[in-house]
């Protein structure tokens, strides 16, 4: 059986969020939100990070502003600011678990995911870093990206898709696109593949020297 997890970038987003997590609660899925740390700071996003560990969702770490590429910057410490202070937020909700996501530029995988100084950090910290093997533009595309998405679940055995709960993206067609792997049978998991996990627990797994800045 053909398997997807669904994953959730760049909240989390009062009226979005909200919505995305009674549709999923509806149908008993569980899924894993990557969470900036410009978002969780205040009241309002730290009341949707707790709401989101009480449906059951796992909490990862996006960076804090998600602007720059850790692979393309070259300001000392930035990547330590961007995961270290996104996670003390984290944490302030009471979630140990050190789940990471690094900014892919558009769903894309490359040399300027991580930095030196960034994977030091991941794996001094012991950190799990989770990539993707599906982006079918969501933010950007909402007349095809459901669409996309089935294709890339029919290619391959097990998808990681990106999909984001801020304004403008996966919810209005959410509920559309889990009608459609329900008709296809594919098996909805909260797990990932090792193909996408980079580094578990602070130890490489699926890491390349191409997903390192200067390595290739």
């Amino acid at each position: 059986m053909k398997k997807i997890t669904l994953t959730f970038d760049n909240g989390p987003t009062p009226g979005v969020t909200e919505s995305i997590l009674a549709i999923l609660a509806e149908r008993g899925i569980k899924t894993t939100f990557f969470v900036m740390g410009n978002r969780i700071g205040d009241p309002v996003g730290a009341a949707l990070l707790d709401k989101i560990v009480e449906h059951g969702h796992w909490v990862g770490n996006h960076s804090f502003t998600h602007s720059v590429a850790f692979g393309d910057s070259t300001e000392p410490g930035y990547a330590l600011r961007e995961i270290g202070d996104t996670q003390a937020l984290i944490a302030e909700r009471g979630i140990s678990e050190r789940l990471f996501r690094p900014f892919g530029n558009f769903g894309l995988l490359g040399p300027h995911l991580l930095s030196e100084e960034a994977l030091a950090h991941l794996i001094e910290h012991r950190f799990t870093c989770i990539a993707w093997n599906s982006v079918p533009h969501d933010w950007d595309d909402q007349a095809h990206w459901v669409e996309r998405c089935l294709s890339d679940v029919a290619k391959q055995d097990w998808t990681v898709v990106v999909l984001h709960d801020i304004e403008d993206a996966s919810l209005e067609r959410l509920t559309e696109l889990l009608d459609g792997l329900a008709k296809q049978g594919i098996e909805i998991v909260q797990s990932f593949p090792e193909e996408v996990v980079l580094i578990r627990d602070g130890e490489p797994v699926s890491l390349k020297p191409s997903h390192v800045a200067g390595r290739s």
